[in-house]
């Protein structure tokens, strides 16, 4: 997450079916105990048909997995469209959900989606307690270097600020002298800190960079006035702004365009199924199909585009 990263460029208007109570969640890790009120939340009535099993890709799977029949993903639900709860549900919807679910039909196994803090996926694929890393996740080398990623996505990142907001921000050194809310562990988080120590390096005032657990305690510092910006994945910044009801509004431009990746433990031929699972969802038109449900479309990869450990490319 980038929770991070990529362009998204023009979004389609499909996020208009979509609505989600984007501020309702209480602040943590130093949040604001501040509440706002949202409309009704709903969610894209149209339904991906099963994946179809793609022997090739199948054979490719660890046989522990394989055995137990079950590829268990780790993901933040907090971070619409790409996963996040259904409307009263502990239910995981969005992009990644349904991809999570495609591909593990596609390897002739059953999909089970955990909630998990996006900072505690990565140690969580080390420790083996889950398959797969599956949240809105920048393929960085710093990450490569502990897991391995499978791209499947291209996004990039934006800033959001209140309606009618005064001062407009653009790049990260635009930052300088202004408060940031970030989630915790992405990219936007370490970029907000490495801004900040440029800018006093060049004598100017730093960045007040506040971290939190996941990204509807970001919206609600924003929405409070607690922080002036927040800074997120684009594709997540337009969804935010266009399900706000004139809260929010984008500030300045798309820019750090960059992959998303699945992440798998390294060195595991989990790695190799994955892609070609994803290769298969392509060719076959279902990955098309979960992009134009959540409006995602314009950053999706085609079959070259499905690449590992692609930081970079």
């Amino acid at each position: 997450m980038s929770r991070s990263c990529p362009s998204m460029g023009t979004r389609a208007a499909v996020l208009a079916a979509v609505s989600v109570a984007l501020l309702s969640a209480a602040c943590s890790s130093g949040g604001s105990s501040d509440s706002s009120t949202t409309k009704a939340p709903s969610a894209p009535t149209s339904k991906i048909p099963p994946a179809k099993k793609d022997p090739a890709a199948a054979g490719l799977v660890p046989a522990a997995i394989a055995s137990s029949g079950r590829l268990t993903f780790a993901m933040d639900a907090s971070y619409p469209p790409n996963e996040f709860l259904a409307p009263g549900s502990s239910t995981i919807i969005g992009m990644d959900a349904d991809l999570g679910t495609a591909i593990a039909q596609t390897l002739g196994l059953t999909s089970v989606q955990k909630n998990v803090t996006f900072d505690a996926i990565i140690p969580g694929l080390q420790a083996n307690k889950y398959d797969v890393g599956l949240s809105s996740f920048t393929d960085t080398p710093a990450r490569e270097q502990v897991v391995d990623f499978v791209n499947y996505f291209n996004a990039g990142e934006a800033f959001y600020v209140k309606a009618g907001a005064k001062k407009s921000f653009t790049a990260e050194d635009s930052l300088c002298g202004h408060s940031v809310a970030v989630e915790a562990g992405t990219i936007q988080e370490s970029e907000s800190k490495d801004a900040s120590a440029a800018c006093t390096k060049h004598g100017k005032a730093a960045v007040k960079v506040l971290s939190f657990s996941d990204q509807n305690s970001v919206n609600l510092a924003v929405s409070s006035g607690r922080a002036e910006v927040g800074y997120a994945d684009s594709p997540v910044v337009g969804y935010v702004v266009e399900q706000s009801g004139g809260t929010f509004e984008q500030s300045g431009p798309v820019f750090n365009q960059a992959s998303y990746g699945v992440a798998l433990p390294k060195g595991t031929t989990m790695t190799q199924a994955v892609q070609a699972a994803i290769k298969s969802l392509i060719a076959n038109g279902t990955y098309g199909a979960i992009m134009k449900k959540w409006g995602t479309g314009a950053d999706a990869v085609n079959i070259s585009g499905v690449t590992i450990n692609g930081a970079g490319s």
